[in-house]
This record gives structure tokens, C-alpha cells and sequence, in this order.
């Protein structure tokens, strides 16, 4: 009973603390919104393509350019006719328009100011693509012209190539990343109100007062450390919520299994603050080591922009930072649906926490007091 009491009187007082809501809700959702409609650019795997726009001259008395001019003009490439050959050309010198068509008898010539551009690209591939169909059309009038109508509507639809892509385009937007990130991140820092929960007893006087009640030192620390795996766990849950809320963030199919890897992120840094806090020999030596090493996490761990493909001493300093392994597994498991890549995550901060917690109890049993 010693201990829930003391558990609940630590979640009450870290709720109460406006600084510490702020910090560990309002804060993270702010990040959030900001890198995410910042940095959205840099997550962007498409080109944009406005309208194309030509020019042509038809000296043809057929119809078909027609029915093609009007079938690509659903998909924003608009022709214009012209009747001097030589201005037109020199519109798209000037890149007044993207290109020039000229229809004749003798066949179809397009010109480009750019041919290596992407809206040349795709007007040669439409004209390339009318001129197999126009050619294909004309031998089969030859010999069969009843069976044109139905030549380029199958009646049943043949599946003869299926894609299978190797690298899925299911891939996190600029807000998905920094929901998962800042999430992370944020759990680290509560390293920090971890190793005030012995010390701040210290400061104020009351660690004598507890010792000489009829508490054991085994209760206090548990009570202690439970109450702040609460707190944290809650402001965890409510930022994870938030974000798919707000911004709706891509937490995944396996939102349970997400929730735990999570939870030993948050034992791991709980441990981590105390652990810290019992080998410091001042009560202000703990926060200022903790916020060396979750700002260099966060830095080197991807929090506040992407890393691709670190190589060298880079690559080993990324790879051992905690944000590292947990944005990682966190990652596969959403968007690859890979379970068994929440192991090491889980494995490597029950591990770590385990340490940390072992270091904080050997302490506390040398010590007279707190």
C-alpha cells in the first residue's frame, strides 16, 4: 500500500507541475506541426508537372490528331494550332510553350527546346505512342477493316505482366517521420524528471523524514520509479493520440505492439535518469548530463532531420544512439508490418534499463539514507 500511495502522490504532483505538461505534451505536438510543414519538401518523392502546352500545324485532312488532341487534353496537355510554321518554332526556342508538332502526309515532327526535360519526355512518349496505334490501325484496315473497332478494346481483360515492387512506395510523409521521432525523443527527456525523484527529497529535507518513517528504503524507490513510469507512460499515450488526431500520423496496423515498444523506451529512460542521479556526486551534475546525451541522441538519432545513409565514424555514432534503434524498429514495424523488428528495440532498453536500475540499487544500499 506504501507504494501506490507513493506512486500516486508522484503522478499527481508531475500533472499538477504546468512546466511539465507543457514540456511533455504541448511541446511535442508544437515540434511536430513545425518540422513536419517545414521540412515536408525534403520528403517528397515526386516531380510536379504543370500544364503542357503546344503548338501544331495540321496538314492532314483526317481526323485522328483531333480525336488524340482532344484525349490528352484530359490530362492537362493542351494544343494549340498555329499557322506560322517558322514563329511557332521560335516560341519554343524562347520557352513560351514546350513544344511544336508538325502533322503532315509525310508523318509527325515534334520539336523541343529541351529534349531532356521532363514535359519533352512525356510529349514524346504520347505522340510515340498515337504513331504505333495510327500504324497499327492502318495495316489492319488493309486486311481486316471489320475488326478494328474491337482491335484496341479487349473483351477481356489479360493480366499477363504483374508488378511486384521490391522498395513499397508505402513510405512516411514529412508529419508521419516527426510524429515517430518527436515521440521518441521526447520520452527520452524523461530522463530528466527521473533523476529528480531521490534528489529533489534530498534538496528539500524530506529524505530524512522518509527514512525515519515506518517506510522501507525498497518502498520508496519503487514507489517512486512506478509513479514516474505512470506519468510518463500517460503523456506518451496522449502525444501518440494527439498526433494521429491533429495531423493524422501513420502509427500502423499494430498500434499494441507499438504502445510496448514504446513502454521500454520510457523504462529505459526512467531507469537511465535515476541510475545517473545515484552515480552523480551533485544534485545539479544529473540534468546536465542527461541533457548532453538526449540532445546528442536526438542529434545523431534523426529527431530533428533525416538521415540517409551515414557511412564511416558517422555511421557508427548514428548507430549507437537509443532514438537510432527505436525510430528503426519503430519504422519496419509500421510501414513493413515486420513484427520482428520490435525485438531489438524492446531487447536493447529492457537491457539497458535493467543496467541502469542495478547501478541505482547497489547504490541505495551502500547509502545510509536516500
Amino acid at each position: 500500500m506504501n507504494i501506490i500511495n507513493i506512486a500516486w502522490k508522484g503522478i499527481k504532483s508531475d500533472f499538477r507541475d504546468t512546466r511539465t505538461l507543457f514540456f511533455m505534451l504541448a511541446f511535442p505536438i508544437v515540434l511536430m506541426l513545425v518540422l513536419g510543414s517545414a521540412l515536408s519538401n525534403t520528403f517528397t518523392t515526386s516531380l510536379p508537372v504543370d500544364d503542357i502546352h503546344v503548338f501544331y500545324t495540321d496538314t492532314t485532312k483526317g481526323e485522328n490528331f483531333q480525336h488524340f488532341i482532344a484525349e490528352v487534353k484530359k490530362s492537362e496537355v493542351h494544343f494549340k494550332k498555329v499557322t506560322d510554321q517558322a514563329k511557332a518554332k521560335k516560341e519554343v526556342q524562347q520557352s513560351k510553350v514546350d513544344g511544336y508538332v508538325e502533322v503532315s502526309e509525310k508523318g509527325i515532327q515534334l520539336y523541343l527546346n529541351n529534349g531532356n526535360s521532363i514535359e519533352g519526355s512525356i510529349l514524346q512518349g504520347m505522340l510515340s505512342a498515337y504513331v504505333d496505334q495510327y500504324n497499327i490501325a492502318s495495316e489492319i484496315m488493309k486486311v481486316a477493316p471489320d475488326k478494328l473497332a474491337t482491335a484496341f478494346t479487349p473483351e477481356k481483360k489479360a493480366n499477363f505482366i504483374k508488378e511486384t515492387s521490391l522498395q513499397p512506395d508505402k513510405q512516411p510523409s514529412s508529419m508521419d517521420y516527426y510524429a515517430l521521432v518527436i515521440t521518441t525523443m521526447i520520452i527520452l527527456y524523461g530522463a530528466m524528471s527521473a533523476s529528480s525523484l531521490i534528489v529533489e527529497e534530498r534538496v528539500r529535507g524530506t529524505a530524512n523524514r522518509l527514512i525515519a518513517s515506518p517506510i522501507r528504503k525498497s518502498e520508496i524507490f519503487i514507489g517512486k520509479v512506478l509513479g514516474s513510469l505512470v506519468s510518463n507512460s500517460l503523456c506518451a499515450l496522449l502525444v501518440v493520440q494527439l498526433s494521429k488526431l491533429l495531423f493524422h500520423a501513420n502509427w500502423g496496423d499494430h498500434l499494441g505492439v507499438v504502445y510496448v515498444v514504446l513502454l521500454t523506451e520510457i523504462i529505459f529512460a526512467v531507469s537511465l535518469g535515476i541510475g545517473i542521479s545515484f552515480v552523480s556526486k551533485t544534485s545539479a551534475a544529473p540534468k546536465v548530463i542527461i541533457m548532453l546525451f538526449v540532445q546528442l541522441s536526438s542529434f545523431f538519432g534523426g529527431a530533428y532531420f533525416r538521415i540517409l545513409n551515414p557511412d564511416g565514424a558517422f555511421k557508427f555514432i548514428t548507430e549507437i544512439s537509443p532514438l537510432t534503434w527505436m525510430n528503426s524498429g519503430l519504422t519496419k514495424l509500421i510501414y513493413a508490418n515486420d513484427l520482428s523488428a520490435a525485438i531489438p528495440a524492446i531487447s536493447i532498453n529492457l537491457a539497458g534499463a535493467l543496467l541502469f536500475l542495478l547501478v541505482a540499487v547497489i547504490s541505495l544500499q551502500r547509502r545510509e539514507g536516500l
